[in-house]
């Protein structure tokens, strides 16, 4: 682990080297599957991720995953500068930012970050990492999910930030929403519930209103197809020619996403950032698929079921 972590802030050190001056902003987004702390976290139902849980959650296998989401993001600062802005889904609490901002490989970036406080039962939220030299928070909330007055199980809200970054050579407002949408896998409820988000978000999207500077980024556990997008006043940003950043039975799917308002001009598509070791050869299906933490209850040693997006726009 030591070795690990040196190597983790010697690519640090070399990045900050070579990586030219950025002239635009560089957004990126992952889910970072179950990024839990090892204390149990009163009124959440985080006890399979404890010592004495059914998943062995040990502090060891907590830093181990902290030191290598910092060596993803070493990697790409490496590959044309750091991200000033990153979209984290399925993160526990405070605790779980405050080791991998301040305490981790991470801690001589200056990375600040604010997150959700959401009501979902599994105690995951979503959380925005970012350089506060180049975007600076005015304000933030969390938008809350109508989910229980609907007869719906709760479900993560949305995190809603109004800064201020560099536009055309001059201060102006960046709005930037990170949502993690509801699964796929909880049926019909999941279904409804996810629909039920996406109008909340889309609402939440107008409110701001039109020549805005908008950013949406996360997990919407959907395709670009799928009908939650058909409200949707921004645009998609997937790369037509990769394959996605989830595997799920042999098929690669496009189910994280980064939006953007028309004010705001990417200079490609979102590319989604692989590495060698972030991946494994799925024997069942004759592909590769993301390296993850867990298999069920088992313990893999992998980072995340999902790839990282990253977006590079102009300003």
């Amino acid at each position: 682990m030591a070795v690990r972590h040196l190597l983790t802030c010697a690519l640090f050190a070399l990045a900050a080297v070579q990586t030219p001056a950025q002239t635009g902003l560089r957004l990126m987004s992952w889910n970072v599957e179950n990024l839990f702390d090892v204390e149990h976290d009163e009124g959440c139902n985080d006890e399979e991720f404890l010592p004495t849980g059914n998943h062995r959650w040990t502090s060891g296998r907590f830093w181990r995953k902290i030191t290598d989401i910092a060596r993803v993001v070493a990697a790409v600062a490496d590959d044309g500068g750091l991200p000033d802005l990153i979209g984290l889904s399925e993160v526990e609490n405070d605790s779980v930012l405050t080791r991998l901002t301040e305490r981790g490989a991470m801690r001589h970036l200056g990375y600040q970050y604010v997150m959700t406080h959401s009501t979902d039962r599994r105690g995951v939220d979503v959380a925005l990492l970012y350089q506060p030299e180049r975007f600076r928070p005015l304000d933030h909330c969390d938008v809350r999910i109508p989910s229980v007055e609907h007869g719906l199980r709760p479900t993560r809200d949305i995190l809603y930030i109004r800064g201020l970054t560099l536009m055309q050579e001059r201060l102006d407002t960046l709005h930037v929403i990170v949502v993690h949408l509801p699964s796929r896998t909880s049926g019909s409820q999941g279904d409804k519930n996810r629909r039920l988000a996406a109008e909340t978000l889309w609402t939440l999207v107008d409110s701001i209103g039109n020549g805005r500077h908008i950013v949406v980024m996360g997990d919407f556990n959907a395709s670009a197809r799928d009908r939650i997008f058909r409200q949707s006043p921004l645009r998609l940003t997937d790369d037509p020619d990769a394959p996605g950043t989830y595997c799920f039975r042999g098929r690669w799917q496009w189910i994280d996403h980064i939006l953007l308002s028309p004010s705001l001009h990417n200079v490609s598509p979102a590319r989604v950032f692989s590495l060698p070791w972030l991946l494994e050869e799925d024997t069942k299906y004759g592909t590769q698929k993301p390296r993850r933490t867990y298999l069920g209850p088992v313990y893999h040693g992998g980072v995340s079921d999902h790839l990282p997006l990253i977006l590079d726009i102009n300003r």
